[in-house]
This record gives structure tokens, sequence and C-alpha cells, in this order.
């Protein structure tokens, strides 16, 4: 379609979807699966979300191929292959095309189009919707695919409006590609994104020196291509390996040892940790034992292992010491997979700098200073990530029941009912929004659970007749609670993460995700067995407690 199809001020749809990623995608032909009336606007220039706009060398999923993928119609299961273990970027973004022109989603996505508000009206029970093109256009349901990693994460540092060189984000990568050949590139970020692509800087600019504020747990992603027999094996098995997966923790296959790692002693922990480490690695890896999320005691063994394997892998005693957490959690930030990160400090042309305790001063014309020191650099690439779970629905202006703003309800951090709605915004979805599984799971499952519940509730307001749905505040605050609970009997709030928003200055530090996808799956099916518990619900004309 045109990326600027006409939409006059009086349009009127059933659904705005805002995002074309894989939610925006799955939602819009849910949606017109149900005969209604849609449109997607994503501020992009195409389809992808997150994969649209990483684009950074080495960027790669870290859930394995086969199952980051949709699973709502086989036909499409079968047909695509997967050439390795984890997919690359180009070959996600790849997929998400092929999608969208499977399925002739485009007529119904504009691109290069900015949601800037959307406004609640409470009389005629409609969503306004205000883009950046001069229009608005009326909804009865209002939906943010926005994604959990969509708003990146720029911080400030003095001086950086008078450097001369180039500077790069990793979360906002240039489309046609960066070359470093001949140049001197500072990296500031060791998260995952930071981890990824650092080896390929490395190989290409004459110099590369990573500036690092928190050393970073990372296992080896151990990739590899996959063969036609391996992806013929998992085709046939798509059914039951879906299944399986939607009851998982983590909605993934992650061949969990259910032992606890504190019941076996030192020498066969170590052989599994092993094992895991050499045969399986990413994130598969933190399912050697079962309890490594919940006592801290197994935790500091898997700790102690990876801290060892740093050290035997870095030859630079002091860059090995650098890079080595002291009294780190592992998985208490997303842990990292990576191919060749700590090898890569043994090249010449790598310098490491230890801003933990002397912060970058600032950044000169030509350089970074720390600790009086100058660093002088040609490119500086920003791995800093992204504003995390609400960057993107915060960053429009939604109002909701008299005129209320999201941006002042969540300010003291967000707050929903199952990540799906939040109390005086009636008829707005979030798709894996915060209090739901979202990041702490294969992103795909979750995609696929929610936008599946959104749909069936929409076709259950359509059929009886209603016109809003909205959490109870109390359904609200006890799921808030709970979310909190659940956190706390794990080590994920145990450190600063981007998990709690604390990669952004000044955001309010809170737990949001939910941890358990198969006990959240199970909560939804409750809440909608009992007639959408804990929902209030308008038909026509007054207002009903779907709970009494």
């Amino acid at each position: 379609m045109d990326d600027r199809s006409p939409i006059t001020s009086k349009s009127d749809f059933d659904a705005i979807v805002v995002g074309a990623g894989f939610a925006g995608m799955f939602m819009l032909h849910r949606l017109r699966q149900q005969g209604l009336k849609a449109r997607v606007f994503e501020r992009g220039s195409g389809v992808g979300g997150t994969w649209f706009w990483n684009r950074y060398p080495g960027a790669r999923c870290d859930t394995e191929s086969m199952e980051y993928s949709y699973q709502f119609d086989d036909a499409l299961q079968q047909e695509w292959n997967w050439p390795e273990r984890y997919s690359a970027q180009p070959e996600i973004l790849k997929y998400a095309n092929h999608v969208a022109d499977r399925y002739d989603l485009r007529p119904d996505l504009q691109f290069n189009t900015k949601v800037l508000s959307a406004t609640f009206d409470d009389t005629r029970h409609l969503w306004t919707i205000a883009t950046d093109d001069g229009k608005a256009v009326t909804t009865r349901y209002f939906i943010m695919a926005t994604g959990t990693l969509s708003v990146a994460n720029k911080p400030k540092f003095a001086g950086l409006d008078g450097f001369k060189g180039r500077v790069f984000y990793t979360s906002d990568w240039p489309h046609e590609g960066v070359d470093f050949t001949g140049h001197r590139v500072a990296l500031i970020g060791t998260g995952s994104s930071g981890i990824q692509s650092t080896p390929h800087i490395a190989a290409q600019a004459t110099r590369l020196t990573v500036f690092q504020r928190t050393p970073n747990f990372s296992v080896p992603a151990n990739n590899r291509g996959l063969s036609e027999e391996e992806r013929n094996a998992t085709k046939a098995r798509y059914g039951e390996l879906r299944n399986f997966t939607y009851q998982q923790p983590f909605a993934t296959d992650f061949h969990m040892n259910d032992v606890p790692a504190m019941s076996v002693s030192a020498e066969e922990r170590r052989r599994v940790y092993e094992e895991r480490w050499n045969q399986h690695g990413g994130l598969h890896f933190m399912a050697a034992f079962n309890d490594l999320m919940f006592n801290s005691e197994a935790n500091k063994t898997v700790a102690e292992f990876i801290v060892e394997k740093i050290h035997g892998v870095v030859k630079d005693p002091k860059k090995a010491e650098i890079l080595a957490p002291k009294n780190g959690v592992v998985g208490c930030k997303r842990l990292c997979s990576d191919t060749g990160y700590f090898e890569t400090f043994n090249r010449d042309n790598v310098d490491l700098v230890d801003v933990s305790k002397s912060p970058i001063e600032e950044i000169t014309a030509t350089g970074i200073r720390v600790d009086g020191v100058d660093y002088p650099v040609d490119d500086i690439v920003f791995a800093t990530g992204f504003d995390a779970m609400t960057g993107a629905m915060l960053g429009v202006d939604i109002r909701g029941r008299n005129g209320e703003s999201l941006r002042d309800k969540w300010a003291a951090g967000p707050r929903t009912y199952l990540g799906l709605q939040t109390v005086g915004f009636p008829n707005l979805f979030m798709v894996t929004g915060p209090g739901s599984p979202s990041v702490l799971s294969n992103m795909m499952v979750s995609i696929d659970q929610h936008v599946n519940l959104i749909s069936d509730t929409i076709r259950h307001l359509e059929s009886a007749g209603i016109v809003e749905i909205e959490p109870e505040a109390a359904a609200e605050d006890a799921w808030v609670n709970h979310v909190n609970e659940v956190a706390d009997l794990t080590v994920y709030p145990s450190c600063n993460s981007w998990y709690l928003g604390s990669n952004v200055p000044g955001k309010t530090r809170v737990f949001m995700p939910y941890v358990g996808f198969n006990t959240y799956v199970a909560k939804c099916e409750e809440v909608v067995a009992k007639g959408y518990e804990g929902f209030v619900l308008v038909p026509s004309g007054k207002k009903e407690t779907a709970s009494v």
C-alpha cells in the first residue's frame, strides 16, 4: 500500500494497532479473520519491529529459530526453513516480510507514521488517535503492540554534541550498515548488543576500546547451521513441541534438568555445567539445575563457574579481572549468549577501560575522557539498550477516562491487570505489556498467547454487545502485588537491570515482567472461564462488574 493511504478525520475503525512487529502483524491477522476493520500504524518504513531497528553487526536472537516463529498456521511452519540454530537479524527480518506478504497484510499497514496521542471519549466509547501526518481517526479498540524493546535508550553525556566523529546506537542502527575500517572505535555498554557487536567491530576497526561500567555474565551461544534432517524432525513434531512450550515457565524447551544444584556433589555440578557450556550454551545453560534462579547458594556455584571460564579464556589477567563479575548473580540481568566475546579481548587491537569507579567524565571533540585520561576515537557506538517495557507506551500521550494521563498514572511504575489492561483506560489493550511474562519467555509464544486472548476478548465483547472493558481497581492492585511477590521468590530483583528500568536515569525502579509463563496462562484461562473475573464490563449504558 501507499505509505500515506488517505484517512479522513471522520474515518472510523473497529481497531487501531500501533506497531508492525510480530505482535502487530499477528494482531492484524486475527482482527481481519473476525471481519473487523483494522489499521496498523508503524513509525518505521517496514515490518519487523525490534528486528527492523536492530541491525547492528552481530545482532542475533537468543531463542532457538525453530521456536522463535509463529505457530498459528502449520503451513507457514512447514514451508519456512531456518538456516541456523540461532537466527541473525537479516533472516528474522526476511521472515517477517514473508509473513506480511503471505497473508497480504500490507494494505492495512501504514508505515512512516508515528502515533502522537490517543484520547478516550467516555460518552461515545471511542478512542481518537492522532498521528504525525496531521490526521486523526476514531476506533473502538486501541491496541498497543509496540513491543518491549523498541525505544532506544540514549543517555546524555557531557560534550557529546561537540564530538566531531560519528555516533551510532545499536538500537537504532543505520540501515545501510557501517564500515569501521581504518577507524578507532569506542563502544559504551556491555549488555547483549555490546557483547554481540564487539567481535564484529574489533575484526574491522583499527582499534576498539570498550568502556565497561558493569561486568556481565555471558555464555557461548554454540550457534551452528541446521541440517535439513534437523529441521524436518522438528517440523514433524511441531504440534507436540508447541503444546509442551505452553506448559513451560519460560515458554521454550530448555531441556530442564529437574534436579536442585545443591542436592548433588561439587564434582557432579561441574560435570553438568561443563556439558551445558560445551554442548548446549545459550539460555539453555541456566537449565542445568532447577533452582539456579531461586536459590542464591545454587546461583553462586554457577557464577563461580562462569567467572572461572572468563579467566581461562582472557589471557591478560588485568582484563580478565575487569571482565569477570564480582559477587554477581547470574540471570538477574538477562543472561547474554555470545560468539567469541571474551576471546576478542585477546586481540592486540582491543582495549578495555573500567568506568565502574571512575565514570566517563566527558566526551571531547576527539574522544572520551576518563579519570583525566583522553582516549582518542573516530567513532562512538552506544550499546546502551532500550527504555524497556514502558518506553513505547509512554512515548504516546495516552489519555483515558476524564483525561487521565497514562504517564501520570504510571509515574511510580506501570500498573496493569494481567499485563493486558490498566484501570481508567477502557478498550486499551497491551500485547505483552508490563505484568505479563513477555521478556522472561519466548516472546513469540507470549505474543501468540496474548494476541489470541485479546482477539477472543474482543469477540466476546462484540457478541455480548459490550461497549467497554477495563480492570477493577482491586484486581489491578492485587495483580501488581502478585507480580512482585512472585519475582521476590527469585534472584531477578537482586540487581539493577532493565527488567526494573534501572538502565534509564530517572525511571522508577519496579520489576515489570511476570515470572512463569505457564502459571500466567492458567490464570488467564481462569479469568476468562469465570466470565472475565476482575474486569468491569459496560453493556449499553450501565456498568457491571464481571466478577459480581
